[in-house]
């Protein structure tokens, strides 16, 4: 630390109210605080910090915001914080081939602000206003997916700096390539176990003429994802299609002042021209009335739409002010689209016998849902349970050809589901990092 400090003055911080705020987690897991958070401005700083710890093997921790939800910020070994908040730079705009270059610490909100005059926008939205960096190391995704796909579809090259200091890139611009490894997604999904990602080159969309949403409701869970299923396999080319089960639905209401009826809702999305949002909002409505839906209520207008979607992304919040005395651990799981409806309904009669309070949400038109779990976190044998019940639902979704993450990584919370899910081929992964990170300096803890 006194090397560091010496070089860097105040830019390393060891209070340990800067240390508490690197290491926090939106999880039940407890905080396992660095010694100490420096904050990096330039690849050059990212080397230097790199090749001090390498050589005195040093844990490195990449920050971006600090908002992945399974401990991936944690310290268990000590170490460095490494904060690329400050490197929030956009690098380059390629308008003319819907491409562009960030540094890791550019959020998403931040890149689309700074698009908003070129006709393109960033579309992967977690909900959680990530950093850029945080979103490709988790290998994120969101409400857009079923339209744009995750990070691992849109992010083009990386360049990292590795264990002996130096950078690299994985990939140039160009949109396809043969020449050897796909060493971008290797670090995309890595959650910076492998080096320190300093940029990343990604994939725009033009923003669409025409977007509508709208809303309908249905008498169970199981014929709302029915009509997610049937709308995906007749190819309707919907953007969003999120599903929220009946308890998540009274909680958006209390917390955001709305008013559905209280039973399973799924939220719609449709992008193009003002004929096609039209023409599909309107083959949507056929299929919600043959699964038993309500009429599919749907509006082209921005207000209307943005009150929804914030609602939508304010889910977590308004779930967690269910109980606010207790605490809440939120996971997810997908599965393949024809088996969403099985899944979800096995796992909420298993919410109902546990008798949980626990409100589904999902990205139902990728198969992926989450939940969250209000429980007592001081309560050693209520924790038990929990992590029983997350294990039947990640064994339950594995077992329908599943993963037991969808997107919110492995971090420390799901390192054992992801060794049974990957199998011998975990062998492979452990390979990798150590040919790439020979003293586990980076994130250690992770994933294995």
């Amino acid at each position: 630390m006194d090397l560091l400090k010496e070089r860097f003055s105040d830019r390393v911080q060891t209070g340990e109210a800067f240390r508490a705020q690197h290491a926090h987690t939106t999880t039940y897991l407890p905080p396992q605080l660095p010694d100490a958070v420096f904050f990096a401005e330039s690849v050059e700083d990212v080397k230097a910090v790199v090749k001090l710890c390498a050589a005195h093997k040093v844990p490195i921790i990449p920050f971006g915001t600090g908002s992945s939800l399974e401990g991936q910020i944690n310290a268990p070994e000590g170490g460095i914080s490494l904060d690329l908040s400050r490197m929030d730079k956009v690098l380059e705009v390629n308008a003319e081939d819907l491409d562009c270059r960030v540094e890791p610490g550019v959020t998403r909100e931040a890149l689309n602000e700074y698009l908003r005059d070129t006709g393109l926008f960033f579309p992967i939205d977690p909900g959680a206003n990530a950093s850029l960096g945080g979103m490709a190391s988790t290998r994120a995704s969101g409400t857009n997916a079923v339209r744009y796909g995750t990070m691992k579809d849109v992010v083009l090259a990386v360049t990292a700096v590795t264990a002996d200091g130096e950078e690299i890139t994985t990939a140039q611009r160009a949109r396809k390539s043969s020449a050897g490894y796909d060493l971008t997604r290797l670090f995309v999904g890595a959650e910076g176990t492998l080096g320190v990602i300093t940029s990343i080159t990604l994939k725009l969309a033009g923003i669409p003429e025409k977007i509508a949403g709208g809303v309908s409701s249905f008498q169970t869970l199981e014929d709302a994802c029915n009509a997610v299923i049937m709308t995906i396999q007749m190819g309707i080319p919907v953007a969003r299609i999120e599903l929220l089960d009946a308890v998540q639905v009274k909680a958006c209401n209390a917390y955001s002042g709305l008013s559905f009826p209280e039973m399973p809702l799924l939220l719609l999305e449709f992008h193009g021209s003002e004929q096609s949002v039209a023409m599909q909002s309107e083959q949507f409505a056929e299929i919600a009335a043959d699964c038993g839906g309500s009429e599919f209520v749907w509006t082209a207008n921005a207000e209307e739409r943005a009150k929804l979607w914030k609602a939508r992304h304010s889910a977590y919040w308004a779930g967690r002010a269910l109980a606010p005395e207790l605490s809440g651990l939120s996971t997810d799981v997908c599965v393949p689209i024809s088996r969403l409806a099985e899944c979800v309904a096995e796992t909420q009669k298993d919410v109902e016998r546990e008798g949980f309070l626990a409100p589904i949400v999902g990205h139902a038109g990728d198969g992926n849902f989450h939940l969250l779990l209000i429980f007592n976190d001081k309560d050693p044998g209520e924790i038990a349970r929990v992590e029983d019940f997350t294990a039947r639902l990640a064994r339950r979704a594995l077992a329908m050809g599943g993963t037991c993450t969808g997107e919110h990584g492995v971090g420390q919370g799901k390192k054992r589901l992801v060794a049974e899910e990957m199998g011998g081929a975990i062998g492979v992964m452990r390979a990798v990092k150590k040919a790439l990170d020979p003293d586990g300096i980076f994130n250690p803890g992770k994933i294995f």
